[in-house]
């Protein structure tokens, strides 16, 4: 799958910009603040229909404006037009696919795929469990709609639970209906478990894949899944007697403390935990490697090449580390990838057949 095309108006710095891509390698230059990013951030809110950067749909709107819209196409086998609006007035974000509106916003993940590389990813090697998990839901949302129907169930029931926790804290009476959401906690949560396992197996190959591609048998990676305090034996049972065992601190707390919502991954080098004792390169390589290995899982599972998206990633490696993955996007096929100055980039080996496009000020040319 490739990006032929984006239009953006109203959107952040771009008044009105319009971009034909090439089919493999798209450099964005640009100075800080000009307005770079912003273009990546487009191609995820097509994606996704979400932010990149903001969880804040109006921080987008370009400065005394009172919409944005994104226009792009998508091409596998057929070609596709999505388009994003986002009405001020309204507080309201209209998505269209093919010209008529999607009014259930989850129906198009999956459909597509995007992969992005980006500073905050540090996070996923170096910050809490929610940013492992962030990760690596978002990974198996995108390949399975099973689990992520799973995904928002299993929030729902967290938020009725949450509400009769806090009842029964505030009333000081045992008599809501605890057991009933205890039980469907129990079943949906069992199953992200289960699902999350299968995953990690099979994530581990490609990970362990591209890791090799970047530096060669010098290190080998791995991850682990902790689950319901990290115990054996069979989930069910474990989930029960773990929810009987805090029933009392979940009440006076009104808060819920046991499912896969806080389950964790522990990546590792060499045997060796990476969070706690891997350099800033090795969670630099791990980062990157972890997303040229969700870029050839999703492209598996679904059949067809993600949209790959890189910010500002080259500026932060050395010379041969930058090369070897230059050299690995090649396999990939088409990426955006944002740089501060063409200098970045030289070791890259552009191609004729790539695209550099410099933005300034929110005003985009070829270069």
């Amino acid at each position: 799958m490739t990006l032929s095309y984006l239009e953006l108006k109203n959107f952040r710095l771009h008044k009105h910009t319009q971009l034909e891509f090439s089919k493999e390698l798209n450099y964005i230059v640009g100075g800080n603040g000009q307005g770079k990013t912003t273009l990546l951030e487009a191609i995820y809110f097509l994606c996704t229909t979400k932010s990149l950067v903001s969880s804040v749909d109006s921080e987008a709107v370009n400065f005394n404006s009172q919409f944005f819209e994104i226009e792009g196409k998508f091409v596998d086998r057929v070609e596709n037009k999505i388009k994003v609006i986002y009405d001020t007035a309204k507080n309201k974000k209209f998505i269209f696919l093919d010209n008529k509106q999607i009014h259930r916003y989850t129906s198009l993940i999956g459909k597509f795929p995007v992969v992005t590389l980006v500073q905050p990813d540090h996070q996923i090697t170096m910050g809490p469990p929610s940013a492992r998990r962030k990760f690596i839901d978002s990974v198996i949302s995108q390949a399975s709609e099973t689990y992520l129907k799973l995904l928002v169930e299993y929030n729902k029931i967290l938020k009725h639970r949450s509400a009769i926790l806090n009842r029964i804290k505030e009333t000081g009476r045992n008599d809501f209906d605890l057991d009933t959401w205890n039980q469907r906690l129990i079943s949906v949560g069992t199953n992200i478990i289960n699902h999350r396992k299968n995953f990690i197996k099979e994530f581990e190959v490609y990970v362990v894949e591209a890791y090799k591609k970047i530096m060669k048998e010098a290190e080998i990676p791995s991850i682990e899944y902790y689950y319901l305090d990290s115990v054996n034996g069979e989930i069910e049972n474990r989930f029960s007697k773990l929810l009987e065992q805090k029933r009392e601190i979940e009440i006076i707390r009104a808060a819920n403390l046991v499912g896969p919502h806080r389950d964790d991954y522990k990546f590792g080098i060499n045997g060796f935990d990476l969070r706690k004792y891997g350099s800033q390169g090795q969670h630099k390589t791990f980062q990157i490697a972890i997303k040229f290995a969700q870029f050839f899982y999703l492209k598996d599972k679904l059949g067809k090449a993600p949209i790959f998206l890189m910010d500002d990633v080259f500026g932060e490696l050395d010379s041969n580390r930058a090369s070897k993955i230059g050299g690995y996007l090649r396999e990939i096929g088409q990426a955006f990838i944002t740089v501060t100055d063409l200098s970045n980039i030289e070791m890259l080996n552009i191609k004729e057949t790539d695209r550099t496009i410099k933005i300034t000020g929110g005003v985009a040319a070829y270069a």
